[in-house]
């Protein structure tokens, strides 16, 4: 099973560019993940994951995340070499993105999960306002069991 779930923040803005071939949209940026535990006398260390999302999920991603912002992203892990023009290979390890997600607190000012489908509507389908690309559907609390 190859699934990876990450939370940290944007580096970045993501990055778009389009594939040759079919012109397919791809957004890229990375994420700080802080590390678990710190060492005693030494200051947290982090590491910085480079991100991939494709089509309709890359675009809300340039769409809607900006540097600093915490996020939440669902993906799995690629691996992929390449030879430049002087023959040199390079390889390069990154998360595809399936899911991703909103994951800062709500300051004020900021907008909610509500405000969000109020403003932008539920352009997504059945998808949780503030994520794009999980199946959850939602329903109304009279549907509920709780």
């Amino acid at each position: 099973m190859n699934k990876v779930i990450l939370m940290g923040r944007l580096t970045r803005d993501p990055e778009v560019r389009y594939t040759q071939t079919n012109n397919t949209l791809v957004a890229s940026f990375s994420l700080a993940i802080n590390r678990r535990f710190v060492r005693q006398g030494e200051e947290r260390q982090a590491d910085f994951i480079n991100i991939v999302a494709w089509s309709k999920l890359g675009e809300f991603c340039s769409k809607y995340f900006k540097k600093g912002q915490q996020v939440g992203v669902i993906g799995r892990i690629q691996t992929r070499t390449w030879d430049d023009d002087q023959g040199v290979k390079h390889y390069v390890t990154e998360v595809v993105a399936e899911e991703a997600y909103f994951a800062d607190s709500r300051r004020d000012g900021d907008m909610g999960s509500g405000d969000f489908e109020n403003t932008f509507g539920n352009t997504f389908g059945n998808t949780m306002p503030g994520s794009m690309g999980s199946d959850f559907e939602t329903s109304s609390a009279d549907d509920l069991p709780f």
